[in-house]
């Protein structure tokens, strides 16, 4: 579901509905479309600045300044002092502490490799059980493979926030489940009215496909723990959350690394050239994901804005404080993260630092000119300080340290692209994804 206050079904729904009751419909979102660009001037009671006159003063943390005060000046340092230190503050201060992967995973492939798309595909289907009781929670991986690959395969791996029978048109995968805005896990619809996913532009490319309904890992809602793999973790008779317990965003992170678990034992796929693809909360999701396990080889994050891939410290767009309030998303973050609210610059973390934690490994950020709730140019400022890390680990970053205008990608080991248009992807942006991807992980 989009972090956004817009009117999320465009012209499909009347302006003056309550916005408390779109934001309960994230199983009708696909990442797919971007919404209608909208500019509030309150959420949750907060003003919205869109000023850049506005924004203020602020100094962003150094991604490479130790603790201790000292410089990093070499990958060693990098590696085994700073980039440690960083994951530690996101755990703390943002995403929360993430328990270490289940002994008792398991795997259910009950799709081994069905032929589909005119005999250009292969499909497969794997349940993947949490822990070793089966009626726990568990999630359903719907993948697609190039039929006439010789060798293991990269692969595009996007969660979704629609189950995996309504995010494709194949009669063939299993009708999932997904949670509708009364809390409720009822079956999918049988087909989605806001598109679908299209398979052959990555088989063509000689790229597979993965993707996961997010709410099989956990529902996204207060409380949704009750229902996915933070209840697994919960202690007997604990009421309220630890400052530095992990929410939403940092269990469905946990859940694409099972993803990857099971990648790994895949033959057919090249666990080694596997990228994550977010938009919006998911886009934040991925970034995170990739910055927490190294594993995944790439990422794309669309849209990710505050918590995500924008500066924290600039006043513009949506805040901490909006992310955080009460009626809105703290339960998608670490208790800690809500106490900095009124305090941001002096936030341990920022943008700068989560990008930071991806380098050296190729990383897009997608976005739109409209978009100003999700900040693009604090986005494309965060990547370019975050560059210094790439250039110290032997990598380009981004390139250039001019912010780019809509439509001109820049294709950097960090890649920068905002169409024309609001929160979410165009299908025009999915030919910026498949180059990116075609660049770092095929060729």
């Amino acid at each position: 579901m989009m972090n956004s206050p817009a009117n999320m079904f465009g012209n499909r729904r009347k302006q003056g509905r309550s916005l408390h009751l779109v934001l309960l419909l994230p199983f009708l979102l696909l990442n797919t479309y971007p919404v209608k660009a909208q500019t509030p001037d309150t959420v949750a009671g907060i003003p919205v600045n869109y000023d850049e006159d506005k924004v203020g003063k602020y100094q962003l943390p150094d991604p490479l300044l130790l603790a201790n005060g000292e410089k990093v000046d070499n990958a060693d340092t990098w590696y085994e002092q700073r980039r440690p230190e960083l994951l530690e503050l996101f755990k703390e201060f943002q995403f929360g502490r993430a328990p270490e992967p289940p002994a008792d995973l398991k795997y259910n492939v009950f799709d081994k490799g069905t032929v589909t798309h005119d005999g250009t595909a292969v499909r497969k289907q794997v349940t993947v059980y949490f822990s070793s009781e089966e009626n726990e929670p568990s999630m359903e991986l719907l993948i697609y493979l190039p039929a006439e690959a010789t060798a293991p395969v990269p692969i595009l791996f996007t969660p979704s926030f629609l189950a995996n029978s309504t995010r494709v048109n194949d009669p063939g995968v299993k009708r999932g489940h997904i949670w509708n805005r009364k809390q409720e896990r009822v079956p999918a619809p049988e087909k989605s009215n806001f598109g679908e996913l299209d398979v052959q532009q990555f088989i063509s490319r000689g790229i597979g496909i993965a993707t996961v309904y997010y709410g099989d890992i956990e529902p996204d809602f207060e409380g949704g723990y009750q229902h996915g793999v933070r209840g697994l973790y919960r202690e007997q008779g604990q009421n309220q959350r630890r400052p530095d317990e992990w929410g939403a965003i940092s269990a469905w992170a946990w859940g694409l690394s099972r993803a990857m678990d099971y990648f790994e034992t895949d033959r057919d796929i090249d666990a080694a050239r596997v990228a994550l693809m977010g938009i919006s909360r998911l886009g934040k999701t991925v970034l995170w994901a990739a910055a927490r396990d190294q594993r995944f080889a790439a990422v794309i994050a669309s849209c990710s804005g505050e918590g995500g891939a924008a500066l924290s410290r600039r006043n513009y767009g949506e805040t901490v404080a909006h992310l955080t309030a009460p009626s809105r998303y703290p339960y998608q973050f670490a208790p800690n993260y809500q106490v900095f609210a009124e305090h941001v610059n002096q936030l341990p973390v920022d943008g700068n630092l989560l990008l930071s934690l991806i380098a050296p490994r190729p990383l897009l950020l997608q976005t739109g000119n409209e978009d100003l709730w999700s900040d693009p140019r604090g986005e494309f400022l965060a990547a370019a300080d975050a560059a210094r890390v790439y250039r110290l680990l032997g990598e380009q970053g981004l390139g250039t340290d001019q912010w780019p205008s809509a439509g001109n990608p820049v294709f950097g080991t960090i890649s920068y692209f905002m169409h024309e248009g609001g929160h979410g992807t165009l299908p025009s942006d999915w030919e910026i994804f498949l180059k990116f991807l075609e660049k770092h992980l095929v060729n």
